[in-house]
């Protein structure tokens, strides 16, 4: 099996200080960095990469992105991926 890191789509859930966010996607909800990206409002969707937003995306492209994640069967494994480096090492919340 190879390994690859992917950009994902996710929806800014909560804007926090210290240019974090929470993003969902799959149901998933992680913390991230908003340090790259400007202007992001609850509701936008950005480009995720190893916890840093990359770049705003509209909402029409990512939902198409999803969906393509979606029809490959790798919307659950990516989520799954998230799920559990939010909940940090050794799978603690």
């Amino acid at each position: 099996m190879i390994a690859m890191c992917l950009a994902l789509p996710c929806r800014v859930a909560e804007l926090l200080p210290e240019q974090q966010a929470v993003v969902e996607v799959g149901g998933v909800r992680k913390l991230i960095s908003l340090a790259l990206v400007d202007d992001v409002q609850v509701g936008d969707f950005v480009i995720l990469h190893v916890g840093f937003a990359l770049s705003k995306l509209d909402a029409e492209e990512a939902e198409k992105t999803l969906a393509l994640f979606a029809e490959m069967g790798m919307l659950e494994e990516v989520t799954a991926r998230a799920a559990a480096m939010a909940a940090g090492p050794a799978g603690e919340a």
